[in-house]
Parts: structure tokens; C-alpha cells; sequence
């Protein structure tokens, strides 16, 4: 159990049998009446946002999520195929809960799988990943001084804004948080 009092960004509980994560929390002390927390969070397995106001010193259950490292093997048609990495074994994950992971993954990489409740409710892959570019305009000397950017398709069919010097052939490095290039690689 945790006190709403010790809600920090990122903290999971646990509401009706279903896992949240605290997004935003604010601490309300009314000159008149008791103190409250009033607190936004994420459902961990669809994605979606509520609010939700506590009472001062209200005691919740943190929810345990378990991260299982996995590695991706394939697209079988009906979801992705993950093998752990310590039993051998292998699961299949849909593709709604994979999300928008799906167009970062890339084969015999190792991703964390969240499981709660011995269900598998979401994926967490690496902060940032190095993909080649299969698709872009080419560049033209002395492109680099505008700032300018154009479009290059990734070797899984991503599309991303980069800088006017990258070609085709080039390795870049991506943030899979926010869909950005960082850097050439």
C-alpha cells in the first residue's frame, strides 16, 4: 500500500483491478475542510487518461508490474512473436498491445514486456535505436546550413523528418519515445 501523499510521476497503483500510472498529482490544502490529492492517470493497458481526486493520507495499492526482458523474433500475421530470454519460451503479443512500438522493432532485438496479473499489458523498448535509411531524396552538397528537413523511410517502414545531408545507405540513431532523428550513427 502507498499513501496518495507519497504520489510521485511515474509511481503505478492499482484502481478496480486495473493498473494506472501517475502522469500529474497535485497536493490541495482548501483553507476550509480537509486537505485532497487530486491526481491524473494513465491506464498501463489501453492507454487512456482519468482524474481522480483522494483524500488526504488515503492509502492505495501499488500495482506490480513485472518487466521481463524478451527478445522479438517475428511477425506471425495475428501479432509479434517475443522468446524470453531466460526460459526459451515464447509468446505472442497482438498488435494493439504493442502500440506504436510496433514500427521501432526490429529482429533479435531485446525489449521489456510489462505483465500484470500474468497478462501482458504493454511493451517498453529501448530509449533509442540505430536503423538504416532504405528510402530517401538524395542529398546535395552544401545542404546543411538551413536547417531544412525531408522525409527517409526505415528498413521497418517508418518514416522520419531528417536533416538534408542523410542518404540512403546512411545508419541513423532515433528517439522511439518521440519518432526523432538524434543523429547519424
Amino acid at each position: 500500500m502507498i499513501s496518495v501523499n507519497d504520489f510521485k510521476t511515474g509511481v503505478t497503483i492499482e484502481l478496480d483491478g486495473t493498473a494506472y500510472q501517475v502522469v500529474e498529482f497535485q497536493h490541495v490544502k482548501p483553507g476550509k475542510g480537509a486537505a485532497f490529492v487530486r491526481a491524473k492517470l494513465k491506464n498501463v493497458k489501453l492507454g487512456g487518461n482519468i482524474e481522480k481526486t483522494f483524500r488526504g493520507g488515503e492509502k492505495v495499492p501499488r500495482a506490480h508490474l513485472d518487466r521481463r526482458e524478451m527478445q522479438y523474433l517475428y511477425n506471425d500475421g495475428e501479432g509479434y512473436v517475443f522468446m524470453d530470454n531466460e526460459n526459451y519460451e515464447q509468446i505472442s503479443i497482438s498488435a494493439a498491445a504493442m502500440g506504436d512500438g510496433v514500427k521501432w522493432l526490429l529482429e533479435n532485438m531485446n525489449i521489456q514486456i510489462l505483465v500484470f496479473h500474468e497478462e501482458v499489458i504493454g511493451v517498453e523498448l529501448p530509449n533509442f535505436v540505430e536503423m538504416e535509411v532504405v528510402e530517401t531524396e538524395p542529398g546535395v552538397k552544401g545542404d546543411t546550413a538551413t536547417g531544412a528537413t525531408k522525409s527517409a523511410k526505415v528498413e521497418t517502414g517508418a518514416t522520419v523528418q531528417v536533416p538534408l545531408f542523410v542518404n540512403t545507405g546512411d545508419r541513423l540513431r532515433i528517439d522511439t519515445r518521440t519518432g526523432l532523428y538524434m543523429e547519424r550513427a
